[in-house]
């Protein structure tokens, strides 16, 4: 039998997307961090109801799967709030870091969502993160390129 009318399947046809996973450490957040989870549903919903006008089945199936990821993240997140500098690392906290060649970086330890480590932010799961908090101001962290001071914590 020939095979020139048989539709290839395009991934429009209704197959099942595979779920994005849910971390299982707990969902803290930064106050930034509620923020920018409100915003990804809230955007989420319009792109929704905009697929569903097109009726673009497609995009009907991605939105839906990311905005229930989403809306879980929101339902379990638990905002940290960032207070006055305690002397130590802790979440939320802006860590400045010597290190050995005299470069300084600084981190902030954020929740998973909000992680960019380009941008300075570390999750608080990250091992990064899990050797610095509990910290103070002049301990030494052992990283993976050499030791570094912790300068200031803020």
């Amino acid at each position: 039998m020939s095979r020139a009318f048989v539709k290839e399947p395009d991934g429009a046809e209704g197959e099942e997307l595979p779920e994005l996973r849910i971390s299982p450490y707990r969902n803290l957040v930064t106050p930034a961090g509620i923020r920018q989870i409100e915003s990804t549903v809230e955007r989420l919903q319009s792109e929704l109801t905009e697929a569903r006008a097109a009726a673009d089945r497609a995009a009907i199936a991605r939105i839906q799967r990311d905005l229930r990821y989403w809306t879980e993240r929101l339902r379990l997140a638990e905002v940290v709030a960032t207070s006055a500098a305690s002397g130590r690392v802790r979440f939320g906290s802006i860590v400045t870091l010597l290190k050995q060649d005299g470069e300084r970086v600084r981190y902030q330890i954020v929740g998973e969502d909000e992680a960019d480590p380009a941008n300075g932010k570390i999750s608080y799961v990250s091992p990064l993160a899990r050797l610095l908090i509990g910290a103070d101001a002049g301990d030494v962290a052992a990283l993976v390129d050499g030791d570094a001071e912790i300068l200031e914590i803020g």
